[in-house]
């Protein structure tokens, strides 16, 4: 710390924001990467508040964080190039403004990658099945049908309205579903 001793206070004030929220932001890094505290480790989740929203947050130590970084090393780095202060605090306000900015960008395409493909049975609706085991008529008892959905495969229970059995082997259109089970008609 002693190369700050000579140095002009703004740049010093720079240099003081600059180094613990550097090692603050690295050491948030590193805890992020090996699974503790992810983007919601500093917001308070109150009942009802939605954990996805949670990097979202306007007002978070995070990016207070991505703020200060922003704000200190773009001072330290244009101080010598720009001679009115006044311009460059504001230009490192700035910076810091579009460090948050780029943040919440960042995790929003990120959060775009996730999928939920996790079984729905109103997804099998107006799909195309084929009979595993015999539909009884009329609704008459429970037979069995293998279906695709979201690329993972599903033997599912199905009935039908038909006056008519439908037979292992038959292609069939889900029409809905009723307590989990299929309602099915012969195609």
């Amino acid at each position: 710390m002693e190369f700050l001793e000579g140095l002009d206070p703004l740049l010093k004030s720079y240099w003081y924001i600059a180094l613990p929220t550097s090692l603050f932001f690295l050491l948030q890094t590193i805890l992020t990467f090996i699974g503790f505290g992810g983007a919601d480790a500093d917001v308070d989740m109150a009942e009802g508040h939605d954990v996805a929203d949670a990097p979202f947050e306007l007002f978070s130590l995070r990016n207070l964080i991505n703020f200060l970084l922003g704000f200190s090393w773009t001072g330290i780095s244009f101080y010598d190039s720009i001679e009115n202060k006044t311009i460059l605090i504001i230009i490192s306000v700035a910076v810091g403004i579009v460090f948050i900015a780029l943040f919440f960008i960042l995790i929003k395409q990120i959060l775009k990658l996730g999928e939920d493909n996790s079984f729905q049975f109103e997804n099998t609706i107006n799909q195309t099945a084929t009979v595993y085991l015999t539909i009884p008529e009329s609704k008459s008892g429970v037979g069995k049908v293998q279906i695709s959905v979201k690329g993972s495969f599903h033997e599912l229970q199905a009935m039908t309205e038909a006056s008519e059995k439908i037979i292992t082997g038959s292609l069939v259109k889900i029409k809905s579903v009723e307590n989990n089970i299929l309602i099915v008609d012969k195609l």
